[in-house]
């Protein structure tokens, strides 16, 4: 049979060794943005559409065609936690997400945790997703970004927790205020601009002043309660 020349095709060796490098690097996948498709929140993954267009060309005919790639699916969520705390969001469909493929098949460690040999001897393959979700494109963006805060927010900016590091303050804003807790300990002045109404006791310094309360009478006895 004949044998083709390398250098009947290409200039150079060096030229020819870079086709073959590029195309090695087209089969790697790093990263990429997606849509959510759907999330599910008890597996905690998601089907993810991504946003960038695979870039195939026919060999006979030498076309070029912008292909859409296929849904991805069992893509697994990243969470933000550690020591057994975790910050959690709904994620909705349509939200704008990172996928990072793992170098290596996450088969077995997603079903079983710890440390697993690979159940397939895969590289950078697209079924080896972790997704981060928050990712945004510039028409997406948020607006009025905060310079001076760290802050947990609504897009809408309705709801707004800001951490403040050079004034150490803390602010809050919300249409409710919902605290569940045994106690709430307050160690400092309290200033309310507003009605405060409790169904519970009221003391001030250990005295009761709540809606039963009464007072010591001049003329003897004790005073009713307040109306």
């Amino acid at each position: 049979g004949l044998i083709m020349d390398r250098l009947e095709r290409f200039r150079t060796p060096e030229e020819s060794l870079i086709k073959a490098l590029s195309g090695w690097q087209a089969g790697i996948w790093t990263a990429l943005p997606g849509y959510v498709e759907s999330f599910d929140a008890t597996k905690q993954t998601l089907s993810i559409q991504p946003t960038i267009r695979a870039r195939l060309i026919d060999p006979e005919t030498k076309n070029t065609n912008w292909v859409q790639l296929p849904l991805f699916v069992d893509v697994v969520l990243v969470t933000i936690g550690g020591g057994g705390m975790s910050l959690t969001a709904p994620i909705a469909k349509n939200d704008e997400a990172l996928i990072i493929f793992s170098s290596r098949c996450i088969d077995a460690w997603w079903q079983s945790g710890g440390i697993q040999n690979q159940a397939e001897l895969r590289m950078h393959d697209l079924s080896d997703g972790f997704a981060i979700v928050g990712l945004r494109s510039l028409p997406r963006i948020l607006n009025n970004y905060s310079q001076t805060e760290m802050q947990l927010r609504s897009d809408d900016e309705n709801v707004v927790i800001g951490l403040n590091p050079t004034t150490h303050d803390i602010n809050i804003k919300a249409a409710n205020i919902t605290i569940d807790a045994t106690t709430t300990n307050i160690n400092s002045d309290l200033n309310v601009v507003g009605n405060i109404m409790t169904t519970g006791d009221l003391k001030n310094n250990g005295k009761f002043v709540g809606s039963t309360h009464q007072h010591t009478d001049p003329q003897g006895g004790n005073t009713g309660v307040p109306i």
